[in-house]
Formats: C-alpha cells, sequence, structure tokens
C-alpha cells in the first residue's frame, strides 16, 4: 500500500489519457478513487466512475456529491477535464472562444467550488490542475488554448492564496505534449501524420513526446502528504521544454 492510503480522490477527465493514468497512480499508491467523466461507463474497477459535464453546474454538483458519499469524503481533487482549441486568434469565432474558456478555466472553478466543503474537512486537502506548456510558452496555432492554460496557471495560484487557510493546497502542472489519445487523434488529421510526429517529437529537448504516465507521477506528487509545504507552484513536465535552449 502506498502513502494515499486511507485516502479519496476526484479526477476529471480521468476515462482515458492523463487523468486515466492519474486515476491508476492514485488507486496504486492507496486512494480511493472516483473519476468524473462525460463516458463514465469506461471506467474500470477498482476505480468508480460519475457521470459529470464540467461545463454544466448541476452536473458537477451532483457528481461530487455523489462521489463523496461513495468514497467517504474527498482529499484530492484531480481538475483534470479539458479541450483543446486549434488556430490563430483570426480563425476561431466568440462562441469557440466562451466554449472553451467554459470547459478548461471555469470547469475546474466549478468542481474546486463544488469540493470545497468536503476538502475543508480532510486533513491533508489538495487540488492539482492539469494546465500546459502554452501557458508559458507561445505556441504557434494555438491562440485560444494557450489564453485558456494560462488562466488556469492564474488561476492555480489565486486558489492558492485564498484556500491556504482553509489547509488547501492548491498546484498544478505544465505538461509538454504528451502521447495520449486527443494527440493521436490530431496527428491523424495531418497531412503527414509521421512528419507531424517527428516535429512534435523534436519540439522537447529530450526528442520524445511526454508520457501520460509521467505526468501523473507528478500529479499524484503535488496531491500527496509529501508535498505538504508545496502550494501556488507548478512542475513542468515537458521534456525541458520551458527551461533549455539548446545548441542545435
Amino acid at each position: 500500500m502506498g502513502n494515499l492510503a486511507g485516502m479519496t480522490a476526484i479526477v476529471t477527465g480521468g476515462a482515458s489519457g492523463i487523468g486515466l493514468a492519474t486515476a491508476e497512480r492514485l488507486t496504486g499508491e492507496g486512494a480511493r478513487v472516483g473519476v468524473l467523466d462525460v463516458n463514465p461507463d469506461a471506467v474500470k474497477d477498482p476505480m468508480t466512475g460519475f457521470y459529470c459535464d464540467v461545463a454544466d453546474g448541476a452536473s458537477v454538483r451532483t457528481a461530487v456529491d455523489r462521489a463523496a458519499d461513495a468514497l467517504g469524503g474527498i482529499d484530492i481533487v484531480v481538475n483534470n477535464a479539458g479541450i483543446g482549441a486549434i488556430g490563430s486568434v483570426e480563425d476561431l469565432d466568440d462562441d469557440e472562444w466562451a466554449r472553451v474558456f467554459d470547459i478548461n478555466v471555469t470547469g475546474m472553478a466549478r468542481v474546486s467550488a463544488a469540493a470545497l466543503n468536503h476538502l475543508r474537512r480532510s486533513e491533508h486537502a489538495a487540488v492539482v490542475n492539469t494546465c500546459s506548456i502554452a501557458a508559458t510558452a507561445g505556441l504557434p496555432q494555438r491562440a485560444l488554448y494557450s489564453a485558456s492554460k494560462g488562466a488556469v496557471l492564474s488561476l492555480t495560484r489565486a486558489m492558492a492564496a485564498d484556500h491556504i487557510n482553509d489547509g488547501i493546497r492548491v498546484n498544478c502542472v505544465n505538461p509538454g505534449t504528451v502521447d495520449t489519445p486527443w494527440v493521436s487523434r490530431l496527428l491523424g488529421q495531418a497531412d503527414d501524420p509521421a512528419a507531424e510526429r517527428t516535429a512534435l517529437n523534436a519540439r522537447q529537448p529530450t526528442g520524445r513526446l511526454v508520457s501520460a504516465e509521467e505526468v501523473a507521477d507528478a500529479i499524484v506528487y503535488l496531491a500527496s502528504p509529501a508535498a505538504g509545504s508545496t502550494t501556488g507552484t507548478s512542475i513542468a513536465v515537458d521534456g525541458g521544454m520551458q527551461e533549455l535552449r539548446l545548441r542545435r
């Protein structure tokens, strides 16, 4: 049994990709895990799936309360649900800007707000938000996505300040390009998927995509009591993309 034995966690968007890897890591460390997702039937034992649309306040409140009842409380919230967007500012209309911010930013606020009273009763309360390298680096054709993740980074710091006296730590992870089903679908839409994958690999100084499990390890660390003095910060899991400037 790991160092999260006896603790409970909810993970949004936990049916695939980074969310699934995180839910599995949390379970492996001994936590009881509820996965909040629009596809709860994909969730496998010992995790428990709950239908949740983070863009709908009533859905969020119902899912969080159901998860808390089933798990016996909530110690950890992993805000991972999100969507992508491709294009410059002239490519996307107002409705798409509103939709992406509603899911990627306001969705995290909805889930966190719904879970606050449960977290306040925990001895080791933690919130971890999935942010992105797009919050700290200018990436081409990612104007809307980058703006939403920049907001997540700011939201993380503000929440950490607001809730430090509640005993709730709030941090985020900034993944680079992660080898997930979502990225695979994007590659499949490219004119030359193999060349596009090569380009994405090369964007990380390590020369490869980040694995979902590597991001999950960082999330679980930030969520655990081992990070008890860490709040209001971000951890880049990006193969060195944020900090390194290598000679070519």
